[in-house]
């Protein structure tokens, strides 16, 4: 997939500020300290689409782009940021349930998990969370440049292993790496594949 444009379009606080879901639509969360925004940036080719910070946890709204005027990328709250207060934390949960709720153009949700660490307890609670509400989504093994080969390998396979406790099939899953641009082709890839189905279908 070339992307030709990527275009701001709003952020929201709440379900009833969301656009209207009237186009195929991507979401990105994970936590507040794996690599979101660098991530989206390098996916989008734009440098300064997604605001990054040396401070995890700023995206505090769901951000909507358009994307070569076809289709929604999401970029919602990060989760499991100690630093941000249990108030703070319940109203992002708030929020992004909310937009699950509602966002039937939701075509899949991509979790960001850091590849250099073990399961976390929060990624493996929304990871699950997901499949009980019937929410597609793919998983995004980020800094995978980070490791060695044999390592990120090890890591991606004991993370696939702990998901067969509650997964009879794995999700789909990517090696990310902002630095190499690894993985960008793979997921730029799979979200025009989806989007061709999603036509085909009659949306």
């Amino acid at each position: 997939m070339i992307i030709r444009s990527a275009e701001f379009v709003k952020s929201s606080a709440a379900a009833g500020q969301f656009p209207p879901p009237d186009m195929p639509e991507y979401a990105f969360t994970g936590r507040s300290n794996v690599g979101k925004s660098s991530l989206i940036n390098m996916l989008t080719g734009y440098k300064r689409l997604a605001k990054t910070s040396s401070t995890p946890g700023k995206t505090k709204l769901v951000n909507h782009f358009l994307i070569n005027d076809h289709w929604y990328l999401a970029d919602l709250p990060g989760y499991g940021y100690a630093r941000t207060s249990r108030s703070e934390r319940k109203g992002f949960g708030r929020l992004i349930e909310s937009y699950l709720r509602v966002r039937e153009n939701l075509l899949s949700m991509f979790v960001l998990v850091d590849s250099r660490h073990e399961p976390q307890v929060s990624d493996l609670a929304f990871i699950n969370s997901l499949g009980y509400n019937g929410v597609p989504f793919a998983i995004v093994f980020t800094k995978s440049d980070k490791l060695s080969p044999a390592l990120l390998q090890r890591n991606v396979a004991d993370y696939l292993k702990r998901l067969e406790q509650e997964w009879e099939t794995p999700p789909p899953w990517f090696c990310a790496s902002v630095t190499d641009r690894r993985g960008r082709e793979e997921i730029l890839g799979y979200i025009e594949k989806a989007n061709i189905k999603f036509t085909a279908n009659g949306n």
